[in-house]
């Protein structure tokens, strides 16, 4: 039966978090599986979600944003297909 216990992994040791397994005496090997939770430490994770998107739409401004349309509004009303509703008079 596998079991899950928490831990911190500082270089080869782990630290157990709350209890640690029963009956872990110091000269028994076990195999354990491990799986990274955080990443923090690691280079280009340590901005908030959504930095990466800001800055890359802050560029985009800078630049003075996409050329493909001349008004944006009248982009907008040419593209977007108008419909009648069922409740209104066209």
């Amino acid at each position: 039966m596998r079991a899950a216990y928490r831990a911190i992994l500082r270089g080869n040791l782990l630290e157990w978090c709350d209890e640690e397994p029963p009956d872990l005496a110091p000269e028994r090997s076990i195999e354990v599986s491990v799986t990274i939770l955080d990443t923090a430490d690691t280079p280009g994770t340590t901005a908030a979600p959504g930095a990466a998107m800001a800055a890359a739409l802050e560029r985009l401004a800078a630049t003075g944003g996409p050329r493909s349309f001349e008004d944006a509004a009248d982009w907008e009303r040419d593209t977007r297909e108008e419909r009648s509703l069922p409740v209104r008079e066209s």
